[in-house]
């Protein structure tokens, strides 16, 4: 059954990246100057960039990393990997971290071949309502947005800018920039991006969900600059009200809806996948929903954990359990929930399999999120009292009672808390307990017991794991690359 679900996956990641001309240089043949001539190659090759969120490291392994990785999420399922992510075992051999890692940069690749090309391009279609510089603009913003993602997994990664363009090892092998560099180029990417591209891109919700907008770009540079070890929050609280007070007009909804398969591309969605089903549908509901849903007998996987569901029953927070946690009687045993069978908790926030063709979402960014982190902004900032409205304007959306918190430490646990409840299964709870430095304390304090042997798990958690290894693979193909501290 696992096999099935390798293949499954990378199936539903060749149909998508296959539909549309999406393969270009470096990974074909079709880098040829003439390959790149009118509006419409440039418009081809920035869907071929946008297709990356079809990989499986954005659809699946997002979610194994952060949520799964933290006190959220067990891994569920029978992959001995994803075992070793849920107990914080993860080496450098894991073939996940390399997987992810090459479709990450297969992102910047086809980012960086736009932002190389197309100011080449001399079609008058292509400059027809600034349209040139907003595909830049576009392309641009998505090689921040896979930056990010590496540098919060690894720390310092190599900063390929340019087309590759040589087979040479001394052409592709980079060592890897600091953590500080990496984050310089992202924000310096996000600010280019950020005056190329409109609020909207006009009436349609498909079109600007869909893309990089100023909302997408506020949004990730809030989060940029909450997140690296520099912070600093005077410019998140300035990225975050940005977002919240957009002429895109972004606000709160029915938390059902956001999740219900039926309210796609509403007024909170700042960006988010856009699954239609076919070859541009999402597999992995199929690997998380319940027997009763899924069609399916085996075990599941992304299992939530005792510590989340008890985390939602102590808020008194019914509307987003509801929401977020399904529980169904199984017949398989679950280590922490039931031997030989018994009620078990599925991850809910997708809700509709499909056979493997599901058109359920995910959000990339959504107002929550980044009204959470203007919260946190303001609190840091030493405003706790501001900080407090915010953070209760998300709660009161599920009936949830304002917040008690009135010193600044009180109030950093509660935004920590609220932002849990509310991005489960969103692959945020990892960034935010480390970004509290709170995730060895959290992981370390624990209390899961394995029911096999009634012993509690220690996850062994240090401050070297808060970064994942290097991948040996491309240790082995690079060897410039060192390794972070922790790891052989």
């Amino acid at each position: 059954m696992q096999t099935k679900h390798i293949l499954l996956g990378i199936l539903a990641c060749s149909l998508a990246a296959c539909s549309k001309f999406v393969d270009l240089a470096p990974i074909s043949d079709a880098t040829t100057e003439n390959a790149y001539e009118s509006a419409s190659d440039a418009e081809a090759a920035l869907v071929g960039a946008y297709d990356v969120f079809q990989q499986e490291y954005y659809i699946w392994d997002n979610i194994n990393f952060s949520d799964v990785l933290s006190d959220n999420y067990y891994s569920g399922g029978d992959n001995p990997e994803l075992f070793a992510v849920d107990l914080m075992n993860i080496t450098p051999v894991n073939s996940r971290l390399f997987n992810n890692w090459s479709q990450i940069y297969t992102g910047i690749s086809r980012a960086n071949i736009i932002l190389d090309k197309v100011p080449q391009i001399t079609d008058p279609k292509l400059n027809e309502n600034n349209r040139k510089e907003q595909v830049l603009g576009e392309a641009a913003f998505l090689r921040a947005y896979h930056y990010y993602q590496l540098v919060k997994m690894w720390g310092g990664v190599p900063l390929v800018l340019e087309p590759v363009t040589s087979a040479d090892p001394a052409a592709t092998n980079k060592p890897r920039a600091t953590e500080a560099e990496v984050y310089a180029q992202i924000i310096k990417d996000l600010e280019f991006a950020l005056t190329r591209l409109p609020d909207k891109f006009g009436d349609d919700a498909s079109v600007n969900k869909a893309r990089a907008t100023k909302g997408a770009v506020n949004a990730l540079l809030a989060k940029v600059y909450a997140q690296k070890s520099d912070r600093d929050y005077n410019k998140v609280l300035e990225y975050a009200n940005a977002v919240i007070s957009s002429p895109a007009g972004y606000q709160l909804i029915n938390f059902n809806y956001l999740f219900d398969g039926s309210h796609y591309n509403n007024d909170e969605s700042i960006m988010e996948l856009q699954f239609t089903g076919g070859a541009e549908a999402n597999w992995g509901p199929q690997l998380i929903l319940p027997p009763s849903i899924s069609g399916d007998s085996w075990r599941k996987f992304v299992t939530p954990s005792k510590d989340l569901v008890k985390a939602y029953d102590t808020e008194g927070d019914t509307v987003r359990k509801a929401a977020t946690i399904l529980f169904e009687n199984v017949s398989w045993t679950d280590e922490f929930w039931a031997i030989g069978g018994g009620d078990v908790p599925f991850a809910w926030k997708w809700k509709s399999a499909n056979g493997w063709a599901s058109t359920n979402r995910q959000y990339i960014f959504r107002l929550a999120d980044i009204m959470l982190l203007k919260a946190e902004a303001l609190n840091e900032l030493g405003r706790t009292a501001e900080a407090a409205a915010p953070l209760n304007d998300v709660r009161a959306r599920v009936t949830l009672k304002p917040t008690t918190a009135t010193t600044q430490a009180a109030m950093r646990l509660a935004i920590e808390k609220e932002r849990r409840l509310e991005l489960a299964q969103e692959g945020q709870r990892w960034d935010d307990l480390r970004r509290y430095g709170r995730a060895e304390a959290v992981m370390n304090g624990l209390q899961e017991i394995d029911l096999r042997t009634n012993q509690r798990v220690n996850y062994n958690m240090t401050k070297e794991k808060e970064l994942l290894p290097i991948p040996q693979l491309e240790r082995d193909r690079n060897k410039q690359l060192s390794q972070n501290p922790g790891y052989l």
